[in-house]
């Protein structure tokens, strides 16, 4: 069962312009939320998933084979179009301090 919303927040829903906040790019986000002292950074270090693949000496294709990648995503990620989240960033740290551990594991 739905719990029912506030009288607040259902004229806030509705006085939100949706089209706009879809039509809205990443670019456009970051601009706002880095104009926002009170919103809180992205304090995720980030993590040069090209240098680590390039280190284990391997193709984009090997890489994703070998830690079950797609190869769509690790090339998202090595252009910038994606960040890993949480469990792949877990797994590309330990893939950097020990490619050939993960591999046969």
């Amino acid at each position: 069962m739905a719990k029912k919303l506030s009288k607040a927040a259902a004229e806030a829903l509705a006085a939100t312009d949706w089209k706009r906040l879809d039509a809205m790019t990443d670019a456009d986000i970051a601009r706002q939320i880095a104009s926002n002292r009170d919103a809180a950074p992205d304090m995720a270090p980030e993590i040069d998933v090209r240098a680590i693949r390039r280190s284990a000496g391997m193709t984009q294709a090997e890489f994703a084979a070998a830690y079950q990648f797609s190869i769509r995503t690790v090339q998202e990620w090595e252009r910038g179009a994606k960040r890993p989240s949480g469990p792949a960033r877990t797994l590309l740290r330990a893939i950097k301090a020990d490619p050939e551990g993960l591999r046969r594991a």
